[in-house]
């Protein structure tokens, strides 16, 4: 029997394969601003916050240079006019010129603490160093970003299906986050390491190329995805003092809050960055979402199981209520990170340095930090005669 031409057409259209469904388009990003329409409060707190005015363009914000340029200092070699961008307005002020399409660092920076000038030595492209993590999507084979700045998008990732279709399952919220993916929201810029592998190495996720040099963030990480694929932290040598680390492992330096938080028994026990802090801003200092007793006291209190295990606070701390040393940072978050100078900044590791190991070591410790006219051998012998502190964790 002779089949027609089109009952052949008809059968080997059902004879051939299906074509494979369409991809559904990856979201993009959009930057902040769309948030503001169904977020307002969250957002206006934000655009107060450090995160959202790290980097600022003085020709933009007349007031964004905060440095005093009136009296002449040999390390300022450059002018007003000559800076592109700033960086900070806490601790430190750095200035950046362009050129190309690149940002450079000159050659001082504005200690705000003293209200002085110190040198800066850092050369390099900003592309390598910061750009990653003070922007949202920075491309690094086109130098583009979306916004500069910690915007929205680098914290819940790309939000254009979110902006107009907004579901709770179309936008990262982390904290719907498993804790390890929470707290590498925070870890993936409050951090010293360096990529797994060289990008676009074999093996390597791809992401674009750079020539010559190496990348201080991690290159195509985007929350929601495992950092460890992306990010390796710099290791340590117990026992050596190095650039970056204490001998015991504790950060030396700030921005180090990831490499020192990961170590912690905090960590391991399910806590996050935002169980202490609210990156859409507070009033309390470095966004914490109480004040810093208050904070430690809602999982710490006398006779709580997570200690201390003591009638009272200052049982516990055998210093008065209202002191410093009262304080539950004073002994278990030190300020022994350089910023720059002699400006420190509060470590991550909640460990108690006992100052006979410290001595050891050739590092500081909470006691003579704060009792600057003390020695160790005398912080130590105090401690032996607390009767709440294992002796074994006071030293010999």
């Amino acid at each position: 029997m002779m089949l027609g031409p089109a009952l052949l057409m008809w059968l080997g259209w059902w004879l051939l394969p299906a074509a494979p469904p369409p991809q559904p388009a990856q979201p993009s990003y959009v930057g902040s601003p769309p948030c503001a329409r169904c977020h307002a409060p969250i957002y206006d707190r934000w655009q107060r916050t450090r995160m959202a005015n790290v980097v600022r363009d003085p020709r933009e914000y007349p007031d964004a240079i905060i440095s005093d340029f009136a009296r002449p200092n040999p390390l300022v070699t450059f002018t007003k006019d000559q800076i592109a961008v700033v960086y900070g307005s806490k601790w430190k002020q750095r200035y950046f010129r362009k050129e190309g399409d690149d940002f450079f660092p000159l050659p001082a920076q504005w200690d705000v603490t003293h209200r002085q000038w110190r040198a800066y030595g850092v050369s390099g492209a900003t592309s390598g160093l910061c750009d990653g993590c003070h922007s949202v999507n920075y491309d690094i084979a086109r130098k583009t970003v979306t916004e500069w700045n910690v915007g929205c998008e680098r914290c819940h990732g790309p939000g254009s299906d979110h902006a107009g279709r907004p579901a709770r399952t179309n936008i990262v919220n982390p904290a719907r986050l498993d804790p390890m993916a929470a707290v590498d929201v925070c870890v993936q810029c409050h951090s010293e390491g360096h990529p797994p592998a060289p990008v676009d190495s074999p093996g390597s996720p791809s992401r674009g190329t750079r020539e010559g040099g190496e990348f201080h963030w991690p290159v195509g990480f985007k929350v929601g995805l495992r950092l460890a694929d992306f990010w390796r932290l710099d290791g340590y040598t117990l026992g050596t003092t190095d650039t970056l680390h204490f001998a015991d492992g504790h950060a030396r330096e700030n921005r180090m809050q990831g490499n020192d938080f990961v170590q912690s028994l905090m960590y391991r026990r399910g806590v996050t960055c935002a169980s202490c802090h609210d990156p859409h801003g507070t009033p309390n200092n470095a966004d914490l979402i109480k004040s810093p007793r208050l904070v430690c006291l809602t999982c710490h209190g006398p006779a709580s199981p997570n200690g201390p295990r003591t009638a009272t606070i200052e049982q516990h701390t055998h210093h008065a209520s209202g002191s410093a040393g009262n304080e539950c940072v004073g002994c278990h978050m030190p300020k022994i990170a350089v910023m720059l100078g002699d400006v420190t900044v509060r470590s991550h590791t909640f460990k108690f340095i006992a100052p006979a190991m410290a001595e050891r070591l050739k590092m500081p410790d909470p006691c003579t930090t704060c009792h600057t006219d003390k020695t160790r051998a005398w912080a130590t012998d105090v401690l032996k005669t607390w009767p709440e502190l294992s002796p074994w964790r006071v030293g010999p």
